[in-house]
């Protein structure tokens, strides 16, 4: 079977498409592992705590991501960057990061809810607790799971103690440890912070007895789970607990904070045990914690300090390197397009040459036979008026006149006038349809045959007016179209005699730079456009369709009749 070009046109771009494809899935596979691959060596080293090379692995999986559109995982590195940066006390750093994760994960998920958890830690160690409790509250509804709730909610009852609001905190911290859970060791650990923080705004409040029972509780929950890191948070309520009561006691639970805090290298915990050891020895033997507290204090400001350098330095890097990249990118990809241009380029111009050819040759085929049909059928219109005019209106009279010379005398004078008038008249008859039909002169005589062609329909009775006829350079203007607006007026004019019974009519000429502009008014009785006669018109109308002209008929009963015509030069 016979393939046109356009059908080798569009499998060449088909197999162009697919080797594409082809390669930009093999690249994206490429990506995806080493995104993965720097994803779970930033795990491993955030687990051990190596949090300058973790970050920096993060951001780098993040980018990767990036060209990927994994919102997902771009998410999940953002939230854990943030969480590095909480670490190293970097908390504006660390809100406008998990800010950023907003836009990549979906709302009410276990996402939005740790990031908003994140924004309400942040907060509260920047001392603004009204926001934190908001966050803490949106974190609470993004969890579904019950046991997920308390977290965030937990961290709202902290938040009340700061604001010395214990009782809020009380009510809040209390209703979370009467719901039942199950006895896992996560669960366990969990309830033991919710005690401690429960016994610790009573003692706040000044019930110290129940307050002193709940934190005591929730250490051996903490020491039998081997919670160590909660254990602190421990010994720091009861060395405050114990500051007014019994300062041996006091110190101990501090000593024991401060240790453990050293063990687990959590300085803010080890600067707050300081601080209470600091506050309950006022002899000069306690200079050994003043000095231990500001050299530990600046250390991890400078430390903290490096780490946010560090980490805008890391995340300007990046940025600065992905544009690199992406310039690079773009410019390999110009490159690797105008080689396949420079390949493909002329096959493809063949084939679109050989396409518009064929469409041209069809186009101007189809037009042909369409101004053909149209002239065929003008021509057929044109003929049949012809004949039912002879038969109509010369076939009956013929017949009346040879009637007429059979009946009568013609050797009487009258008799032969008589016949000779009714020849005559049929002899005009016979003229006028001719000079209807006959050959068009579209010389120089052009614009005299016209008025002559319209002066034979001025009578006594009706007047023809034709302006401006002479004002339009016939001579820019193809013999088709002078012969169609010949026919036109003829037409124009038979249709005015038969129907309108006007006594007055005027056609006027108008020429612009694209166009012939015919104007005709009479006043004669008019009609309805759904009703009036058709024959002539409709000749009108697909004469006009030939030319590409347009033809406006505006007719009303006893309101005349008004054609506009506009002939393209």
């Amino acid at each position: 079977m016979l393939r046109s070009p356009f059908f080798y046109f569009i499998l060449l771009l088909f197999l162009f498409s697919c080797k594409e494809k082809k390669t930009i899935d093999i690249n994206k596979e490429s990506i995806r592992k080493e995104a993965l691959n720097l994803r779970n060596k930033a795990i491993e080293n955030y687990d051990k705590q190596n949090f300058n090379t973790a970050f920096y692995e993060f951001n780098k999986s993040k980018q990767l991501y990036e060209t990927l559109k994994d919102s997902a995982n771009i998410g999940y590195a953002l939230i854990l960057m943030a969480s590095i940066q909480q670490v190293n006390g970097d908390y504006y750093g660390s809100k406008e990061t998990v800010t950023e994760a907003l836009l990549y994960v979906k709302k009410k998920t276990a996402y939005t809810a740790e990031i908003n958890n994140r924004l309400g830690i942040a907060d509260k160690e920047l001392s603004l607790y009204n926001d934190a409790i908001i966050y803490y509250k949106e974190a609470a509804n993004d969890y579904k799971d019950p046991i997920e709730k308390r977290g965030p909610l937990s961290n709202i009852g902290a938040v009340y103690i700061q604001q010395k609001k214990y009782d809020n905190a009380i009510a809040l911290l209390e209703s979370l440890l009467s719901e039942k859970f199950s006895k896992k060791k996560v669960q366990a650990i969990e309830n033991a912070a919710i005690i401690d923080n429960l016994g610790y705004a009573y003692f706040k409040k000044g019930i110290n007895q129940k307050g002193f029972s709940l934190m005591n509780q929730s250490l051996h929950i903490r020491n039998e789970f081997k919670d160590t890191y909660g254990s602190i948070e421990s010994y720091l309520h009861l060395a405050d607990y114990y500051a007014k009561k019994d300062i041996k006691k006091s110190n101990k639970n501090a000593l024991e904070a401060y240790n453990t805090a050293t063990k687990l290298n959590s300085v803010d915990e080890r600067l707050e045990a300081l601080q209470i050891l600091i506050s309950n020895d006022h002899s000069a033997q306690n200079g050994k914690y003043v000095q231990r507290y500001f050299t530990l204090n600046d250390s991890i400001i400078k430390v903290r300090n490096n780490f946010k350098n560090k980490f805008a330095k890391i995340k300007y890097d990046s940025k600065k390197e992905k544009d690199e990249n992406a310039k690079l990118r773009l410019e390999k990809a110009e490159n690797q397009l105008s080689l396949q241009k420079a390949k493909y380029l002329r096959i493809v111009f063949v084939i679109i040459f050989i396409f518009l050819v064929i469409l041209i040759a069809i186009l101007i085929r189809y037009y042909r036979n369409k101004n053909k049909a149209i002239e065929v059928k003008t021509s057929y219109n044109t003929e049949t008026r012809i004949a039912k005019k002879i038969h109509d209106e010369l076939a009956n009279d013929v017949y009346h006149v040879i009637a007429f010379a059979e009946s009568q005398s013609l050797l009487k004078e009258s008799a032969k006038e008589n016949l000779l008038q009714k020849l005559d008249d049929i002899y005009g008859r016979v003229r006028g349809i001719s000079r209807e039909n006959n050959r068009i002169d579209t010389g120089i005589n052009f614009t005299k045959s016209i008025k002559e062609m319209l002066s034979t329909y001025n009578t006594s009775e009706r007047n023809i007016m034709v302006t401006n006829l002479e004002t339009i350079n016939w001579e820019l203007i193809d013999d088709i179209k002078k012969i169609t607006i010949n026919r036109i007026l003829q037409e124009l004019m038979v249709n005015m005699k038969k129907h309108s019974n006007a006594n007055l009519v005027v056609i006027k000429f108008e020429s612009d730079q694209k166009s012939i502009l015919i104007n005709y008014t009479d006043n004669g009785k008019g009609s309805e456009i759904t009703t009036m006669v058709k024959n002539g018109l409709q000749n009108m109308e697909n004469r006009i369709q030939a030319v590409k002209g347009t033809i406006n008929f505006d007719t009303e009963t006893d309101k005349g009749f008004r054609v506009k015509i506009s002939i393209p030069k």
